[in-house]
């Protein structure tokens, strides 16, 4: 669909937007009812499930949770909520931190210049603190152009420039960074995705401090050279106690393909193209050999999806979420696509199968193909729900995949958790998830922003520079799940937003944001949750940092499970950098507790081992209460 098209959209009605205020007061029952219709249409296809479950690719659902026949229900929780009060403040000057990204935008209106580059929160010195990787890109014809830039972490949120001699001091059409240790020597290595070649960085020693060593010849990752590599990610796909990669590439694109397009808007001239304009592309997938070696295993692995008619690529990937959805132990990933159905690739331990289609997370919740950037999954809802996220294009609502009841079926509840509405007019990029406020439940975040500068002589209701978005998780008490809280202040900036990434830069048990802007600066908000007021007003939380043993399970313990119980109920979250757009979260996990005083059983499921198993029981009283504990894998 070309931009004139999905701007044309904005023109006409949204589904029931003549009534949405009767929208959103029954989004419950559509919900339901939505939900409902997607299981009958899961029955209907009985045979394909049948053929899965033979071949044991599908975790059953329970005996006794038969399809209801009976009609919608009415709203059952009228009870209104109303969400906390959120402070962020705006630190990036204070805290040392001055990048600008480099688009490259000079008027050519390359398609790369709308896509911005990411960034990592990583202690990369292991001293307990993160410190900030932020990828930039470069202008076209090599003239003046910045690195991308490291900054270490002081321990209280204030950050040093240490690009100089660490590395990252390159100059490329870099896009996207990702975190993990792949040669098990206790550092964390990066990986930066660029249009043409890729990079891996390992984090060595270097005169008493820590730097980045470009060993991409070595680890045999480069990638083609006419590639646009987007988001990659790091785990470990044969729990062989390694870190495998995967890459995902965009369309296939070329300043002379762009050329010959000539995209143009009426009233603007010549334009960003849209991606269907262009070719799709095959992923990377590469096998760790250990010692940091790695092996082009793409083709035979079942991560080349081609189409079935054209024997052409399908992906244009932006967004990966990696994760064990049918907890079977084994790393599964999840795949946005950028105009074509999504992937959900299911790890059978021997390569990958794309079952996006046959799950229900390929399309959006009308069957369509949707502008899929940004994504995170989580178990939003105690254990039992896992949802996965995508930010889509404008006048798109945003996708929130439920699984209903087991990894066999997914559908999209966006309007009935409550996200649906409110993200239709925006253009989202950088998605995460994160307990914002500590209450132990998930919230959401997105990062908004256009592609086309000039968007409002096209479309007036657009903009380029759009308002991030918080939701907040209300929980069982509200008809919704999610209830948006009113960006103000800091949070309420106007950005041409893409990547977005969160951690606890000062130490203090509250989660701070990382947000990412192409051709700007980018732009870091301290939340303020803890520290304001008398300590006893502050929620409770902990705080854990979980170490493999490097030899059944990778060092990082990526892909680790955590279950936590206290008295407010259960809480699920995994080890996993890989979230949002092109960016990297901070790898240790946060547990929001609350006014709850303690902690009844912590649980962790290692890499490779599967949920439905006992786990290693942690003691509660060896946990640092509102601090920060280090977990160890024993010994193999």
């Amino acid at each position: 669909m070309s931009e004139e098209q999905r701007d044309h959209r904005a023109n006409e009605p949204l589904d029931g937007e003549e009534d949405l205020d009767n929208l959103e007061e029954n989004d419950e029952v559509i919900g339901r009812a939505v939900r409902r219709s997607m299981l009958l249409i899961g029955a209907a296809a009985a045979v394909a499930v049948i053929v899965w479950l033979a071949r044991g690719l599908l975790v059953a659902a329970p005996e006794d949770s038969a399809i209801g026949l009976d009609g919608p229900v009415g709203v059952e929780r009228e009870q209104s909520v109303e969400p906390p009060s959120v402070t962020f403040t705006d630190v990036t000057a204070s805290s040392g931190i001055d990048f600008v990204h480099q688009s490259g935008a000079v008027g050519d209106r390359f398609l790369p210049e709308t896509m911005g580059g990411g960034a990592a929160f990583v202690d990369y010195d292991q001293d307990g603190d993160q410190d900030l990787v932020l990828i930039n890109s470069r202008t076209w014809k090599g003239a003046a152009a910045g690195p991308s830039r490291l900054f270490e972490n002081d321990g209280s949120g204030r950050f040093v420039d240490r690009t100089q001699g660490s590395g990252l001091d390159f100059v490329a059409y870099a896009t996207a960074v990702a975190v993990g240790d792949i040669d098990n020597d206790g550092f964390p290595d990066l990986f930066v995705s660029a249009v043409g070649a890729n990079r891996m960085l390992r984090n060595v020693a270097a005169a008493g401090s820590r730097r980045f060593e470009d060993v991409t010849a070595a680890a045999g990752v480069a990638g083609e050279a006419d590639r646009w590599s987007s988001s990659s990610a790091f785990f470990d796909a044969d729990n062989d106690g390694d870190l495998d990669l995967f890459v995902g590439n965009y369309v296939e694109w070329s300043q002379d393909i762009d050329i010959d397009l000539d995209y143009r808007l009426a009233g603007v001239g010549r334009a960003y193209g849209q991606p269907v304009n262009y070719r799709g592309t095959y992923p990377y997938f590469y096998r760790n050999q250990g010692a940091g070696k790695f092996v082009d295993v793409s083709a035979e692995s079942g991560v080349r999806v081609s189409n079935i008619a054209t024997g052409e690529p399908v992906a244009k990937s932006l967004g990966l979420a990696p994760g064990d959805v049918d907890g079977d132990g084994l790393v599964d990933l999840v795949v946005a696509n950028d105009t074509v159905r999504n992937f959900f690739f299911q790890n059978t331990g021997s390569g990958f199968e794309e079952l996006g289609e046959i799950v229900g997370l390929a399309y959006g919740r009308q069957g369509e193909a949707t502008g899929a950037m940004g994504i995170d999954a989580g178990f939003f809802r105690g254990e039992q729900d896992l949802g996965i996220g995508i930010g889509n294009f404008a006048n798109e609502m945003s996708s929130f995949y439920v699984s209903q009841g087991s990894a066999a079926l997914f559908a999209d509840e966006a309007i009935a958790v409550g996200i649906g509405a409110p993200s239709r007019r925006v253009l989202s990029f950088g998605l995460f998830f994160f307990d914002v406020d500590l209450d132990g439940r998930l919230d959401l975040l997105q990062s908004n922003g256009h592609l086309e500068n000039e968007i409002g002589k096209v479309e007036p209701s657009q903009s380029y520079r759009q308002r991030p978005q918080l939701f907040w998780n209300a929980g069982d008490v509200a008809r919704r799940v999610f209830v948006p809280i009113e960006t103000q202040g800091a949070l309420g900036q106007e950005l041409v937003g893409r990547g977005s990434a969160y951690a606890d830069i000062d130490q203090d048990g509250d989660l701070d944001v990382l947000l990412l802007q192409t051709g700007g600066p980018a732009v870091l908000l301290r939340n303020d949750l803890r520290g304001v007021g008398e300590a006893s007003d502050n929620p409770n939380f902990v705080r854990f940092t979980l170490e493999g043993n490097g030899v059944t399970a990778n060092r990082s313990a990526i892909g680790a499970w955590v279950t936590l119980k206290s008295a407010s109920g259960v809480q699920v979250r995994q080890v996993m950098p890989t979230k949002s757009y092109q960016s990297q979260s901070e790898l240790p996990l946060v547990f929001g507790l609350g006014t709850d005083q303690g902690i009844d059983s912590v649980e962790v499921h290692w890499p490779g081992v599967a949920r439905s198993s006992a786990g290693q029981q942690i003691d509660v009283g060896s946990l640092e209460f509102n601090g920060s504990t280090v977990i160890r894998q024993p010994p193999a």
